[in-house]
C-alpha cells in the first residue's frame, strides 16, 4: 500500500489553518501543521514531506524568506504559495523565487485540492536521489550501479538499467508506464522507439536480479497489465537518508 503523501501547512491563522488540514485530510493526505514561518521552515526541511503549503505573511519569518531558506536545503520540494497578496509583483515574485503555484485566498476546498493534485503529478519529475534498494539479500548500490549478494557476488548495471530501476524506485506504490520510461529515461516523446525496447531491459534487469530471496514477496520488478511496471512491495528504497516500503 503507497504511504500517504506529508504536506506541510504553514498558515498563521488558526481557523484557516484548521480548514485546509481538514480538507486535506478527508482528501487522503498526511497534513502537518506550522503557525509560523520559523516551525514551518524546520518541519518543510523533514524527510518524507511531498509538498508546503506557504502563507507569506507570517510571524517570526516572512514567507518569502522561508522559501529562500528552503530552496537551499530542499531545491526540489513543491510548493504552493497560499496568501492575500494578489498583485502581480507578488505573485511574480513568488514564482520567480521556487513556487509553483500561487492560490490568492478566500479559495475554495476544491480550488485547492485541485491545485495540490496538479503540482504533485508534475512533482514526480525531480524525485529525490536513490541511494540504494535492498531485498532479501540483496542490495542495490545506485551510485557504483552495482548489485550486490554478500561479501564477494558483483554485477553491474548498465547506465539505462540502473535509471529503469531508480525511476521505478522514485515512484514505488505506482506502476510506471513504458511511455513514461522512453520519456524520462530515454528522453523520448515523439515514439521513435517501441516500447518493446523496455521490455528487454526488464528482463535484463529481472536476470541479474534473480535469486535475492526465495520469498516471492521480495520480487523486484512487477508487472502491471495494462499499465506498466512497479517495484515489488517487498524492496528497501533509500533516498536521502529516508527509508520507505517493508523492512527486508
Amino acid at each position: 500500500m503507497a504511504r500517504k503523501r506529508t504536506i506541510v501547512v504553514v498558515e498563521d491563522e488558526d481557523a484557516i489553518r484548521r480548514g485546509i488540514v481538514d480538507t486535506l485530510r478527508m482528501a487522503g493526505y498526511e497534513p502537518v501543521e506550522a503557525a509560523d514561518g520559523e516551525s514551518g521552515l524546520e518541519e518543510a526541511g523533514r524527510a518524507g514531506v511531498d509538498l508546503l503549503l506557504l502563507d507569506l505573511l507570517l510571524p517570526k519569518k516572512d514567507g518569502f524568506d522561508v522559501l529562500a531558506e528552503l530552496r537551499l536545503v530542499r531545491p526540489a520540494l513543491p510548493v504552493i504559495i497560499l496568501t492575500a497578496r494578489g498583485s502581480e509583483d507578488d505573485r511574480v515574485r513568488g514564482l520567480r523565487a521556487g513556487a509553483d503555484d500561487y492560490v490568492v485566498k478566500p479559495f475554495s476546498a476544491r480550488e485547492l485540492l485541485a491545485r495540490v493534485e496538479a503540482v504533485l503529478r508534475r512533482s514526480p519529475e525531480r524525485p529525490s536521489p536513490v541511494v540504494r534498494m535492498i531485498a532479501g539479500d540483496t542490495t542495490v548500490d545506485c551510485a557504483r550501479r552495482e548489485i550486490c549478494r554478500g561479501e564477494t557476488d558483483r554485477a553491474t548495471l548498465s547506465e539505462m538499467e540502473a535509471a529503469i530501476l531508480e525511476r521505478l524506485a522514485a515512484h514505488a506504490g505506482r506502476a510506471v508506464s513504458r511511455e513514461e520510461l522512453l520519456s524520462c529515461v530515454w528522453g523520448l516523446r515523439d515514439g521513435t522507439i517501441e516500447t518493446r525496447a523496455i521490455d528487454m531491459h526488464i528482463t535484463r534487469l529481472r536476470q541479474k536480479l534473480a535469486g535475492s530471496s526465495s520469498d516471492s514477496a521480495s520480487e523486484w520488478i512487477l508487472t502491471v497489465r495494462g499499465k506498466g511496471y512497479m517495484l515489488g512491495p517487498g524492496v528497501t528504497v533509500i533516498t536521502d537518508g529516508e527509508s520507505t516500503g517493508d523492512e527486508p
